[in-house]
C-alpha cells in the first residue's frame, strides 16, 4: 500500500508513539544472548590475519608467500593477483581493500592468510616477503596540494576545472557552489572577518572492531556474516569483488557495537570470502584495535577560510568559504556536503562556497555520522560567533535575524521547506542555561547546525500470527535503537500493544534491498515502509472479516485494533480483533501479511542549537566542560528516550572531537597512537550531564512527521564548544582538537602580542 498525501497526518493524537518503552534487543544485550560479529563460529573454521604495509608509501615490487603457503596449517593466501578487474566505481574500494601496485598509507593490506588458529596465521605472515620501494610521502592536507608534493596516483587530473588541468595532482576534485554576488556583499558591509580553520581527523570510536565470517560452499554458495549498517550494499560489493553472483551471496548482519557511519563500507569482507573460496572453509577475521585505527576510515582533516560581513545592525550581507578536505589514499572526502552545509543556517542573498578534495598517504575516510558538516560548521559558526561580539549583539538574536525560515533558497539550490530552526535558538534562548551566571574564566558557546537527511530503498515485511502477535522483518541494522521506533510505528497503526509486535533484522535473501542505516534515514524511510505494511495489512484484515461476516469489505472499517461493521450494509457483528482474524485465516485465504517496497522521499532538513560552558585553566591550557544543552528538531519523536540518546552522543562525540581526539602521524608518515590509551575519547568524567530539549515541527513528508535526529546532534558542537572555550579563554580558538598545548599556546601569543 502506498501513502498518499491524504494519508499524512504529523498533527494526529498518538495512542502508543511518543511513548518511552523497554527496547526489545535490550534483554539479549545486557545477558549477553545478542551475537556480535566476533561471536559467530563455523565447524572446521579457518582463522584469517591480514600483512599490512608498515610504510606510508611505497611500491610493491614483489610478494613471495611460497613459504607462508609451506607452512603446516595455512589453508590459503590472498593477495591482489587473486581480485579481478572491477568497474571504475569499485576500484578504490577494491584497492582499499587489498593493495595494488602500491601501498598508500601505513596499515594498507597486502596480503592475508587463513590457518588452522590464530598463532599459525601469525606466523605465516611473518614467513611473507614484500619486495618494497619506499616513495615519499603526504599526510597533511595543505601539503598534499602544494606542486612539488609527492604524487599519490600518477593519472590523477582535478575534475571540476575548466579547462582540466594537464598535470596530475593530488587534488581530486574541485567545486564551487553559492548564489548572488559576494563582492557586492562585502561592498555593503559594515564589518568584515576572515579567519583560517584547521581539523585534524578523528575515527568514529566504536567498541566493536570490524569482524565477519566468510563461507563458500563447492557449488558456489556464499554466506556471510558481519558487523555492518547495510548488509545489501556490503552483499552487492563483495559479490562485484568476488566475482560471485549476487543472487548466490547471503549476507546476515549480527548485532552492530557501534558504527555511527564507519561500518557502511567493506574492510575484510572481500578478503574473507576470497579465502574461504580458495580453501574451501569457513574463514572468520576480527580486527585488532590497532588495524581498526590504521586501516578503517576515520573523518577527514581540513584546511578552512571563512569570511563574513555584515551591516551594524546584524544583517549578514555575505559570506564565502573555501574549504580543502582530505579523503585520505582515495578520492571521496566530503568536501561536497561540508559546502553545502556550511552556511545552512543562514538565509544568505549572497553566498560562494568552494572546495578541494585532497589525497593524503592516510587510510580512505569514511562517514562519520554527517559527513563534512561539523567541520564546515565549525568555521562558519566560528566568525558568526565572532561577528555578533563586534557588533555587540546577542548571539541568538544576531542568529535568529538571519536565520532560514522556510523559503530560504540553499546553498545548494532548492528552498526550504517547513523547517525548524528559529524554534530551537528560541527554544535555547528561553532554556535557563543561556540566563545562568558565569564566573571568572567561564565562557559560554552557542551554535547551531544542519544536515540534509537522506530517504531511500526500503523494504518491509510484516506477518500476522495466530495468536494476535506480530513479526516485523526489516532490512535496516538497528544502530540507535530502531527496533523499539519501528514497534512503536506498527502498533500505532493496527492498534494494538506494543508488546505484541516483535521486529528482526532480516538477511538479504529474505527481504528485498535495503539501503545503508546511515544518513538519518531509518525511522524516517523504514518507518514509511512500516506504516504502509501495516495499512497493506489492515486492509487484508478487513476483506477477511468481510469474509467472515459475508458483507462488503467497504462496509468495515479497523478501529483500536478490530474491524467493526460500518454503514446501512454491514450488518450487526460483533467486532473481530487482530487475534480472532488471524486465528481463522487459514479458512478465510490463508496467511495475513503486509509488505511495503518504497523508495523513499521527502526526508526533512534538520536543525539544531547547542549551548555550551566551559572552564580554561589558564595556567595549563585545560578545558573542562561544565554544561551543556542540545535544542533539536526532530519532527516527532517516536521514542523520545532514543531521540534524546542520539543528541546526547552526539554532543559527547562532538566534544571529542572538540577538545582532545585526533590522529596524529610522525615524520615517517605512520600513525603514533594507534589505540585507546593515546587517541584520547572522552570518558563519563570528561563530561556533564547532557540536556535535551526536543523541538517538533512536523516534517510534512513522513506520514508522523518525522525528521531524522542522528546526524544533526555532532554538527553544531564543535563550534560550539570552541566558542565556549575562545570566550572563557579570551583568545579565539581556530585549531582543532583545542588540546591543553594548544590552548596554552594560543593564550600565550595572545598575551605577547597585548604588550
Amino acid at each position: 500500500m502506498s501513502l498518499d498525501h491524504d494519508s499524512v497526518s504529523p498533527n494526529r493524537d498518538f495512542k502508543v508513539v511518543g511513548s518511552r518503552p523497554v527496547r526489545p534487543d535490550g534483554v539479549d544485550k545486557v545477558t549477553g544472548r545478542a551475537k556480535y560479529g566476533a561471536d559467530l563460529s563455523a565447524p572446521d573454521m579457518l582463522i584469517a590475519k591480514i600483512l599490512r604495509s608498515p610504510h606510508a608509501h611505497a611500491r610493491i615490487k614483489s610478494i613471495d608467500t611460497s613459504k607462508a603457503v609451506a607452512l603446516p596449517g595455512v589453508k590459503g593466501v590472498v593477495t591482489a593477483a587473486d581480485f579481478g578487474s572491477v568497474r571504475r566505481s569499485l576500484r578504490a574500494v577494491l584497492e582499499n581493500c587489498m593493495a595494488q601496485s602500491k601501498a598508500l598509507y601505513e596499515g594498507h593490506a597486502v596480503a592475508a592468510i587463513a590457518a588452522v588458529n590464530g598463532e599459525i596465521a601469525d606466523a605465516a605472515l611473518e614467513l611473507i616477503r614484500v619486495d618494497y620501494e619506499v616513495l615519499a610521502h603526504v599526510t597533511d592536507v595543505e601539503a598534499a596540494m602544494a606542486e612539488d608534493a609527492p604524487l599519490l596516483h600518477e593519472d590523477m587530473i582535478t575534475q571540476g576545472i575548466d579547462p582540466a588541468p594537464i598535470k596530475p595532482s593530488n587534488i581530486a576534485q574541485f567545486l564551487e557552489i553559492g548564489h548572488g554576488d559576494v563582492a557586492k556583499g562585502f561592498a555593503a558591509a559594515d564589518a568584515v572577518i576572515e579567519r583560517s580553520f584547521k581539523t585534524e581527523a578523528t575515527h568514529q570510536g566504536y567498541i566493536e572492531p570490524q569482524a565477519c565470517l566468510a563461507s563458500v560452499a563447492q557449488d558456489g554458495m556464499a554466506e556471510l556474516w558481519c558487523c555492518t549498517q547495510g548488509h545489501f550494499v556490503v552483499r552487492d560489493t563483495c559479490a562485484q569483488l568476488c566475482d560471485i553472483d549476487a543472487s548466490r551471496l547471503r549476507v546476515t548482519a549480527s548485532e552492530i557495537g557501534g558504527g555511527f557511519g564507519g561500518k557502511t563500507t567493506v574492510f575484510i569482507e572481500p578478503l574473507a570470502l576470497m579465502l574461504s573460496k580458495k580453501s574451501g572453509r569457513p574463514v572468520k577475521i576480527v580486527m585488532s584495535r590497532d588495524e581498526v585505527f590504521k586501516a578503517t576510515g576515520p573523518t577527514s582533516s581540513t584546511m578552512m577560510k571563512v569570511r563574513i560581513g555584515a551591516t551594524k545592525d546584524g544583517r549578514i550581507t555575505a559570506g564565502a568559504a573555501e574549504l580543502c578536505y582530505q579523503g585520505g589514499a582515495f578520492p571521496g572526502a566530503p568536501v561536497e556536503f561540508g559546502a553545502m552545509s556550511a552556511f545552512a543556517c543562514y538565509d544568505l542573498e549572497n553566498l560562494h562556497v568552494s572546495g578541494y578534495d585532497v589525497v593524503v598517504n592516510r587510510p580512505r575516510q569514511a562517514a562519520y555520522r554527517a559527513p563534512g558538516a561539523p567541520m564546515s560548521t565549525f568555521a562558519v559558526e566560528s566568525v558568526v560567533d565572532e561577528m555578533a561580539a563586534r557588533l555587540g549583539l546577542d548571539p541568538v538574536n544576531f542568529r535568529l535575524k538571519n536565520a532560514s525560515s522556510s523559503g530560504s533558497k540553499s546553498a545548494y539550490g532548492p528552498k526550504f521547506g517547513i523547517i525548524g530552526l528559529a524554534e530551537t535558538l528560541r527554544a535555547a534562548k528561553a532554556h535557563p542555561h543561556y540566563t545562568a551566571p558565569l564566573k571568572l574564566g567561564q565562557g559560554r558557546g552557542i551554535a547551531c547546525g544542519f544536515w540534509f537527511n537522506f530517504g531511500g530503498q526500503t523494504s518491509v515485511s510484516m506477518n500476522l500470527q495466530m495468536d494476535g502477535t506480530v513479526n516485523l522483518s526489516l532490512g535496516t541494522p538497528d544502530i540507535g535503537g530502531s527496533r523499539a521506533s519501528m514497534c512503536l510505528m506498527a502498533a500505532e497503526e493496527l492498534g494494538i500493544a506494543y508488546d505484541k509486535v516483535r521486529a528482526i533484522i532480516a538477511d538479504t535473501a529474505s527481504l528485498g534491498y535495503n539501503d545503508t542505516s546511515e544518513g538519518s534515514r531509518v525511522t524516517f524511510s523504514a518507518g514509511m515502509a512500516t506504516i504502509a505494511a501495516a495499512r497493506d495489512a489492515v486492509a487484508k484484515l478487513c476483506q477477511r472479516a468481510a469474509l467472515i461476516w459475508d458483507i462488503p469489505v467497504d462496509a468495515v472499517v479497523w478501529e483500536n485494533g478490530e474491524a467493526k461493521p460500518s454503514g446501512a450494509n454491514a450488518g450487526e457483528f460483533d467486532p473481530l480483533s487482530l487475534a480472532d482474524i488471524a486465528a481463522k485465516a487459514g479458512n478465510t485465504g490463508g496467511p495475513i501479511a503486509g509488505h511495503s517496497e518504497i523508495n523513499a522521499d521527502g526526508a526533512g532538513v534538520s536543525f539544531a542549537t547547542h549551548m555550551v560552558d566551559s572552564e580554561v585553566d589558564q595556567e595549563t591550557g585545560q578545558v573542562k566542560i561544565l554544561r551543556y544543552t542540545v535544542v533539536q528538531d526532530a519532527g516527532k519523536a517516536i521514542h523520545p528516550s532514543y531521540v534524546e540518546g542520539q543528541f546526547q552522543g552526539g554532543a559527547a562525540q562532538g566534544i571529542g572531537w572538540a577538545l582532545n581526539e585526533e590522529y596524529i602521524y610522525g615524520a615517517d608518515g605512520r600513525m603514533q597512537n594507534a589505540g585507546f590509551l593515546d587517541y584520547r575519547l572522552p570518558v563519563a568524567s570528561d563530561l556533564p550531564m547532557i540536556d535535551t530539549v526536543i523541538i517538533e515541527v512536523a516534517n510534512p513528508g513522513h506520514p508522523y512527521g518525522v525528521r531524522g535526529v542522528g546526524e544533526t546532534s555532532i554538527v553544531p558542537p564543535l563550534a560550539a564548544v570552541a566558542n565556549s572555550v575562545s570566550a572563557a579563554a579570551g583568545v579565539r580558538l581556530t585549531h582543532l582538537p583545542m588540546s591543553p598545548p594548544r590552548v596554552l599556546q594560543a593564550i600565550d601569543a595572545a598575551k605577547l602580542a597585548a604588550k
